[in-house]
């Protein structure tokens, strides 16, 4: 796969993984403990645990490739834990 094609695959998983992150947090976690639904936290969750998880791997993946620096690469995966980190990197880094 060119250089090319693996940064827009990791565009998409960065964008999907931030939107999941925002539903779990803004709209699965006020369902669970505000009207006791937690079936959205499961279903949501495990979404944003795979994007989380394939998110890391790519941005690991992508650290040669695109010539980042060891703090690039440490910025890029701390974005990962942070609400709209995953939208800054996309705009920022790719």
């Amino acid at each position: 796969m060119s250089l090319e094609n693996q940064v827009k695959v990791f565009k998409w998983i960065s964008i999907l993984e931030g939107i999941s992150f925002l539903l779990l947090l803004f709209i699965a976690m006020p369902l669970k403990y505000l009207f006791e639904m937690p079936e959205m936290v499961k279903q949501v969750g495990m979404a944003h645990g795979i994007l989380f998880i394939t998110y890391v791997l790519g941005g690991i993946l992508l650290f040669r490739p695109m010539n980042w620096t060891l703090k690039e690469l440490g910025i890029i995966l701390g974005c990962s834990v942070l609400p709209f980190g995953p939208f800054y990197v996309e705009k920022k880094y790719l």
